[in-house]
């Protein structure tokens, strides 16, 4: 072999293993790249935020910190017959909330009850009184004579959002042995409910199992704050259960305690929520809001200037887009409270002031 033939494939040799070798190391330097770099995404923002894991509490250490305020109440009601009276038998649940004795449940519980029983989560039973029920939020307070009473703080459901999660606690079909837990999340808010009582407004929707019986317990957080007061079921439907939100049984609950009552303002007026088909039919001009059906003679609408056929949009720049919005929100009003009313009338927006009086209590 000459000189030259042997340096041509000296060199033919080195040069192969410089590509080859080089291949070999770029592909495993790709391979560690796309492993360190792929779990945080390139940028230059140093402010950019960087989620931390989130724990969430054990619903069984809340159950624990809050199961003494929840009570089982068993009803005796007697119906009367065309010849003779009928006794009937019921349950549910209650909230301790004041230390001295203040239940809240269901109306619905105790509705037409001639004896209420309250059994503490120790097993202790008490005779309890009716102090208040309100029929238009299905809410009612009785009373214990009993002193020094653990209760639940309430929270604000007015912070709720679709998908946080939530658990309940209640005498779920009377069973023996302490109350039923069940855990859910928030599937919906706002939601208007008919019953046999009538309509019930800003409920909140949950798919926590709520059973017979669980009327009138607490739907909580995951702080162990009351966020709603079970309710109500579709039993028609699986995982719909609705509960009367904090926002909405606080200021009832107070008054309850207070008067026995709830007192309510009265704007003095009938109407129903504005569809598309009714925004056509009577060319409207407007999608949202409350069409007046009907005005009360000598009423507050109508000294203020509201008449059939307007449309309210909002109340104190509150907008009422559907029934539920609009009677939560005038609720919220105190009686003899001067409430600016936007209205459209003819196609024209208007404003007028209406003065509120007091609702004659049902």
């Amino acid at each position: 072999m000459s000189t030259r033939t042997f340096l041509n494939l000296f060199l033919f040799t080195l040069l192969m293993i410089a590509v080859f070798g080089c291949n070999e190391v770029d592909r495993e330097t790709k391979t560690i790249d796309s492993y360190k770099t792929n779990p945080i995404p390139a940028s230059n923002n140093q402010n950019a935020k960087i989620t931390e894991p989130v724990t969430r509490p054990s619903i069984s250490d809340l159950v624990e910190d809050v199961q003494e305020s929840v009570v089982s109440i068993s009803v005796n009601i007697i119906s009367k017959g065309l010849f003779q009276n009928y006794s009937d038998e019921g349950s549910g649940t209650g909230i301790i909330i004041k230390s001295d004795g203040f239940i809240v449940t269901n109306y619905h519980v105790i509705q037409n009850a001639s004896e209420i029983e309250v059994v503490l989560w120790d097993g202790t039973s008490y005779s309890a009184e009716l102090v208040g029920s309100d029929v238009l939020t299905d809410l009612a307070i009785v009373k214990i004579g009993a002193v020094d009473l653990p209760t639940i703080e309430f929270g604000d459901s007015h912070k709720l959002r679709p998908g946080d999660w939530v658990f309940t606690i209640g005498n779920a079909l009377a069973l023996k042995g302490g109350p039923s837990v069940t855990s859910g999340i928030v599937s919906g808010l706002g939601r208007t409910i008919k019953t046999e009582r009538g309509d019930l407004y800003d409920m909140i929707q949950t798919d926590a199992a709520i059973n017979k019986g669980n009327s009138g317990g607490p739907l909580l957080n995951l702080d162990g704050k009351v966020v709603g007061i079970n309710t109500a079921v579709y039993r028609s439907a699986q995982g719909i259960g609705f509960a009367v939100s904090s926002s909405v049984s606080q200021s009832v609950l107070n008054s309850l305690m207070k008067d026995g009552r709830v007192i309510r303002p009265l704007i003095g007026l009938s109407g129903v929520e504005i569809t598309p088909m009714l925004s056509n039919r009577y060319d409207l001009g407007v999608s949202e809001g409350i069409y007046i059906t009907n005005i009360a003679r000598n009423g507050p609408a109508e000294k203020a200037g509201l008449k059939v056929g307007d449309v309210i949009t909002n109340l104190n720049g509150q907008q009422t887009k559907d029934m539920g919005k609009f009677l939560t929100t005038l609720w919220e009003f105190n009686v003899g409270a001067k409430i600016t009313v936007s209205f459209i009338s003819d196609k024209s927006p208007n404003k007028t002031e209406v003065t509120l009086v007091e609702r004659p209590y049902d």
